[in-house]
């Protein structure tokens, strides 16, 4: 009798199940669509915003040091003898929100910033290109030099609203669009707007795995700004070290915030009138 029951039970263990839970029914399993990252190393191109942000948790500390003008000559040392620097942190609240703060030295300036990603490019090409939306808010703390005006803390500020739009194109290639509104609320003469439209183009060539070229450059159209004002451009390389990220690079923009390098750059690549410079970002995880 126990033989009869084993073999009954066998019997059912090898028969093929009809049931609509056969495990050995084909799966119809979806690839699962990746995120776009690495379009640039870092959240800045050099002076503005890339289309990257640090992940949920991820601190960013950012060390900006720039030198003074080449055409300064050897008496200065092709600019050695001066600098200027800014120290930020950056922090992701989310994968797609990031705040930050920061102080430069050249004008003495605090500034604060939100970066929200709307849209991240997908490698399916469903949706492809990123689109972030960014804003910030920067005050002078430089000791009050016209005497004709009044010293109000709301003459300090100036603000910054920009759209980034950018696209990886490859492992290679990554470029961005940023259209950009400056508003600052005391301004020099007359002459000068309030508020200040630009257009960013920024990008980034991967010359090597650890090694990349990058540009960026602001365009400001004409009547906006003072007569001695030219349009900031950058040109330099991104050194991946490891958990650094080591930023050489070439610009005619003195200040290091928003709207010192878009509306107040008077300097010329023409007359030497560039500045040499580095940024070094180092991360940290924080949050869980």
């Amino acid at each position: 009798m126990k033989k009869i029951i084993l073999f009954l039970a066998f019997l059912s263990v090898g028969l093929p199940s009809f049931s609509q839970d056969d495990p050995f029914k084909e799966l119809d399993l979806e690839v699962p669509v990746e995120k776009v990252k690495a379009g640039f190393k870092t959240t800045r191109v050099m002076n503005g915003h890339s289309f990257e942000n640090v992940a949920k948790g991820v601190l960013d500390f950012k060390i900006n040091h720039r030198f003074g003008t080449l055409n300064g000559g050897f008496y200065d040392l092709f600019g050695l003898d001066q600098a200027y620097q800014k120290m930020s942190f950056d922090y992701g609240v989310t994968d797609r929100f990031m705040v930050g703060v920061g102080r430069a030295s050249f004008g003495k300036v605090y500034d604060a910033f939100g970066k929200y990603k709307i849209l991240w490019q997908t490698s399916d090409n469903k949706m492809p290109v990123s689109l972030l939306y960014y804003t910030s808010i920067n005050v002078k703390t430089l000791k009050w030099q016209d005497p004709n005006r009044e010293n109000y803390f709301p003459s300090r500020l100036a603000f910054t609203h920009q759209l980034i739009l950018g696209r990886k194109f490859n492992e290679n290639f990554s470029m961005q669009l940023s259209p950009t509104l400056v508003h600052r609320n005391l301004v020099a003469t007359k002459a000068e707007k309030n508020d200040v439209f630009a257009l960013g183009f920024s990008g980034r060539q991967k010359l090597s795995n650890r090694l990349a070229f990058t540009w960026e450059y602001f365009l400001v159209p004409k009547g906006q700004l003072a007569s001695n004002f030219k349009n900031s451009l950058s040109l330099g390389f991104d050194i991946e070290t490891g958990g650094h990220v080591f930023q050489v690079h070439f610009t005619n923009s003195t200040s290091m915030v928003d709207q010192g390098f878009i509306c107040e750059t008077t300097n010329s690549w023409g007359n030497g009138g560039v500045h040499f410079g580095f940024n070094v970002s180092r991360v940290f995880n924080v949050g869980r």
